[in-house]
């Protein structure tokens, strides 16, 4: 039986070739995201649910050559776009379901996630996930370069109340997974909520 993982697999992986050119002016914006995350030198990071991997040079540039970036993502199509584009130069690239990472708890300062949370089965878990992957005081970025009505208006939708990415539904699901949320732009030149990572 398909599951909703196996869904987003196939929507995805039938996309990644050419997924960069439809959206070729993003860079600036997953510039600016990133820099919201605050990261330093010798830091680590996790793009989730990387795609093509369009934060891991900002990513790398924020923490340096020594610091840690990682790019995991559920579809090995998207992943070996991001190859294919130079991205694995940036970080290391890891097939990796995001609310089941293979990493060891509180190992990271930031996680950045691009477009991930509405295609989560269960986004709860995931920010369960990422709570337990970030140190007190880590910061998470959930963006999208346009905001979400420009993004419905775009696909011919309307927004709907029950959006996990609405602050009103967003807030408390941060707040039980363990971040404050401090930053929420939802506007028609981003979607951008920042949390930090309570003790």
């Amino acid at each position: 039986m398909e599951t909703e993982r196996d869904r987003v697999r196939e929507f995805f992986a039938a996309k990644a070739v050419g997924w960069e050119k439809r959206f070729p002016d993003d860079g600036p914006a997953y510039d600016a995201a990133v820099a919201e995350l605050g990261l330093r030198p010798g830091q680590s990071a996790l793009d989730a649910g990387c795609g093509t991997g369009r934060a891991l040079p900002a990513l790398r540039q924020a923490v340096g050559p020594a610091g840690t970036v990682i790019g995991a993502d559920l579809t090995p199509e998207m992943l070996r776009e991001a190859t294919v584009l130079g991205r694995h130069r940036a970080g290391s690239l890891v097939e990796a379901d995001s609310s089941r990472l293979p990493l060891r708890d509180a190992c990271l300062e930031g996680v950045f996630a691009a477009g991930l949370l509405h295609h989560l089965p269960d986004p709860a878990a995931g920010l369960r996930e990422f709570a337990r992957v970030t140190g007190p005081g880590g910061r998470l970025a959930l963006f999208h370069p346009i905001g979400r009505a420009a993004l419905a208006a775009r696909r011919g939708h309307t927004l709907h109340e029950d959006d996990v990415r609405a602050k009103p539904n967003l807030s408390p699901l941060l707040t039980d997974a363990g971040w404050e949320l401090v930053v929420f732009d939802d506007s028609e030149d981003r979607y951008l909520a920042v949390a930090v990572r309570q003790r």
